[in-house]
């Protein structure tokens, strides 16, 4: 982590500078007030993913479901719990793949659940199948 991070609101998408030192004081939106982190993934979209990697500092981890699978269903609880050990280090979103094909294409999902980290607007990892809570930290923070 730099010095200052760039933290998308997840409420009003604004782009708030805060000191990496200050993350886990639980910091607000300057434009809304709102939290910036919420404990829990993101429900985004293409366009909400793409800002989330284009123009914030901290890494994302994503993860690509769609409602009829059943392993995505299995991993949903374990990817929500582990967004509470997760943040304030790392944006956590989720990619309705039926919602948003657009966004499963052009990122390759050819299988779901399949989990994609990105840091500094680029891809470093992806991993496909379900995993418990344990799995998913240890695979995130690498």
């Amino acid at each position: 982590m730099s010095e200052t991070e760039i933290i998308l609101c997840p409420h009003c998408a604004t782009a708030n500078r805060v000191a990496a030192a200050r993350l886990a004081d639980s910091p607000n939106c300057g434009k809304c007030r709102k939290p910036l982190f919420l404990g829990k993934p993101i429900d985004a979209s293409a366009a909400t993913l793409a800002a989330h990697i284009g123009k914030g500092t901290l890494p994302v981890l994503v993860d690509f479901w769609a409602p009829w699978c059943g392993p995505c269903k299995t991993m949903a609880p374990a990817f929500f719990a582990a967004a509470a050990s997760l943040e304030p280090a790392m944006r956590l979103l989720k990619i309705d793949t039926e919602q948003e094909p657009a966004a499963a294409s052009l990122h390759g999902i050819r299988s779901i659940p399949t989990l994609v980290l990105f840091a500094g607007g680029k891809e470093i990892r992806r991993t496909s199948g379900a995993m418990d809570q344990r799995r998913i930290l240890e695979w995130a923070r690498g």
